[in-house]
């Protein structure tokens, strides 16, 4: 058994440690040992894991759980690039979060990166023409989680959604690597109009609590976007901006403003 442990750890020390973690929390607080046991001891891989949890998450009278963790664990094994992005995803949150101490936290607790991880699902279900399953997903995580992403968005990898509560991201918008939300963001359209409609998010992004981004426009590389603001026009890469509408007030501060978290805005940062 010991070596059984030791080869884990070797080839895969992420899950390795989230393993530890979640031995330590049953040890602490033995009345979650069958919660824990079941979201994570139970499994011999992190996707094993994280298709148990995301069919936990989903599964309802309509659609049992064991269909929905079927049709996630067929996602992971048709397109490995998924479980790249989970454990991106996953890291996001352990390095930028102050309130995420373990690995463990967001796979059992956090609703931001499991409605992440559900949509990336959808995703490959939306890009493979099944699209009422993916319809689905979206409607099961709009509801469980208070997250409605379409399924044709994209987003990168690297996302951190903090609290994620009233997200709305669109069918056309696009997000790139490594981008940092918080709660009430909304990437949505302008109008009626059917095609490209939704906001381009650039890599490094910093996008405050309660912020609107609308429309087909291009918010660029580690640039800052205030929380409250509503953005109508192009963000250029490295700026702050602020207000409604956003306007731009200073440069975004440091070099990867979603890596940071920095949301404060100084007099040395103003633009000349």
């Amino acid at each position: 058994m010991a070596e059984a442990r030791q080869n884990v750890a070797e080839m895969d020390p992420v899950w390795h440690q989230i393993q530890r973690e979640a031995q330590q929390a049953v040890q602490d607080e033995p009345l979650i040992g069958g919660f824990v046991h079941a979201c994570i001891l139970h499994h011999a891989s992190i996707e094993r894991a994280l298709s148990y949890r995301i069919a936990a998450k989903l599964s309802s009278n309509e659609m049992s759980m064991m269909v929905v963790r079927e049709m996630v664990e067929e996602a992971y094994a048709a397109e490995p690039g998924l479980v790249e992005a989970a454990r991106a995803d996953l890291r996001a949150i352990y390095e930028r979060d102050p309130a995420c101490h373990r690995l463990l936290q967001p796979i059992l607790y956090f609703k931001g990166y499991q409605a992440v991880q559900a949509y990336r699902v959808g995703h490959h279900l939306w890009m493979r023409g099944k699209r009422d399953l993916a319809y689905f997903v979206q409607m099961r995580v709009s509801e469980i989680f208070g997250v409605d992403i379409h399924p044709a968005a994209r987003m990168g990898k690297g996302i951190m959604i903090d609290h994620a509560h009233s997200i709305v991201i669109g069918e056309t918008a696009v997000v790139g690597d490594n981008v940092s939300m918080l709660h009430s963001v909304t990437l949505g359209g302008t109008g009626k109009e059917e095609e490209d409609r939704h906001p381009k998010i650039g890599n490094g992004v910093l996008i405050g609590a309660g912020a609107k981004v609308l429309g087909n426009i291009k918010v660029g590389n580690c640039s800052r976007i205030a929380a409250g603001s509503v953005v109508l026009e192009e963000v250029p890469a490295c700026k702050t901006v602020a207000g409604i509408p956003a306007r731009i007030v200073g440069e975004a501060g440091c070099d990867q403003p979603s890596m940071s978290m920095n949301h404060m805005f100084g007099p040395h940062e103003q633009s000349s």
